[in-house]
């Protein structure tokens, strides 16, 4: 079953993909998990200051609205995600 989400997920980035390339920025697929989908916001948008309100009014509205099951998209922060894997932690 969540590789049927999982699919439809990567079906919805795929349309918004090429909105946030015009503009310098990309959107990656990271994993599914708990009802979360997790996506990294780069280029252009990594910094941003309408990062949060892309993410949440933009992304995670389109997918919520077409996948009911999903309860929240975040953005992986690859620098702490980075820091932690040197560390041995677990933040995501």
């Amino acid at each position: 079953m969540n590789n049927d989400i999982e699919l439809r997920i990567k079906a919805i980035i795929d349309k918004v993909r090429p909105f946030l390339i015009s503009d310098g920025g990309n959107l990656e697929f990271v994993k599914y998990e708990d009802n979360i989908v997790y996506v990294k916001l780069t280029g252009a948008c990594q910094d941003c200051p309408m990062l949060d309100v892309t993410l949440k009014d933009g992304i995670e509205e389109l997918i919520i609205n077409e996948i009911p099951e999903v309860k929240e998209v975040k953005n992986i922060d690859w620098f702490i995600t980075s820091l932690c894997f040197l560390f041995r932690c677990a933040l995501i």
